[in-house]
């Protein structure tokens, strides 16, 4: 198969708005249903939820899913039926493996600010696993300048351990100008979810804008003028 480089604006996302709820799909998610766009590679989950002071997903169940939750401004409270109970910020990657079963809530910590974050799945490369929650600080990674890895299944340091082999998400916080090289894989899905950025053989991409790349090699992403947070997962 040649190279593509599939390039996805910010309005054509579908769109989920509920009282406390402002979600934008980048794949085929509830009742928003399109056969021709049920993932990217292993991502088949890529939301932008902006939830209300107050609001949030109350208690309910997954299994034999790996799913990673990126906060960009906020704060979401976590808690599940492995026990943990905790609140998730700006630069902790979060992992949650439902494996045979696990049931969760998904709430803004906060009476008075929304939180917007980027909640992403894709399936275990084993299944029935026993139900397991991480999370990892990376802001001292991120302040240094380039993509870092978040969430791996190849073991890399520092990030939060996926069952899923084949799969590995990248986080960038890019000052104005600055050039990162997009990993090579197979399957890559660049979601810009703050500010703007260029990538190369595609253009600019505003925010809320997703590239989808296939075998298309290592092209130059750089951030605009106002710089850009940026989600970047490799998979087969």
């Amino acid at each position: 198969m040649s190279a593509t480089i599939d390039v996805r604006r910010p309005d054509q996302r579908f769109v989920t708005q509920l009282g406390w709820l402002d979600s934008k799909h980048s794949f085929s998610f509830g009742h928003h249903h399109d056969a021709a766009n049920t993932g990217h590679g292993l991502l088949l989950v890529s939301n932008d939820d902006v939830v209300a002071p107050g609001g949030g997903f109350g208690t309910h169940g997954h299994a034999d899913m790996e799913i990673v939750t990126w906060v960009l401004s906020g704060a979401l409270a976590h808690r599940d039926s492995t026990g943990t109970d905790g609140v998730i910020r700006p630069g902790e990657a979060q992992r949650m493996s439902a494996g045979r079963g696990i049931r969760h809530s998904e709430m803004n910590a906060s009476d008075t600010e929304p939180v917007h974050f980027v909640p992403m799945w894709v399936p275990p490369d084993t299944t029935g696993v026993d139900p397991s929650y991480e999370q990892i600080d990376v802001n001292d990674a991120l302040a240094a300048g380039g993509l870092v890895p978040v969430a791996s299944g190849q073991g890399h340091d520092g990030a939060v351990r996926i069952h899923q082999r084949g799969a590995v998400l990248w986080a960038g916080r890019l000052g104005a100008g600055e050039e990162v090289t997009v990993p090579d894989g197979r399957h890559v899905h660049v979601f810009v979810a703050l500010g703007s950025a260029e990538l190369e053989g595609a253009g600019q991409l505003a925010q809320g804008a997703a590239a989808r790349l296939v075998d298309a090699g290592t092209p130059a992403l750089t951030a605009g003028a106002d710089g850009a947070e940026v989600l970047v997962w490799v998979t087969d």
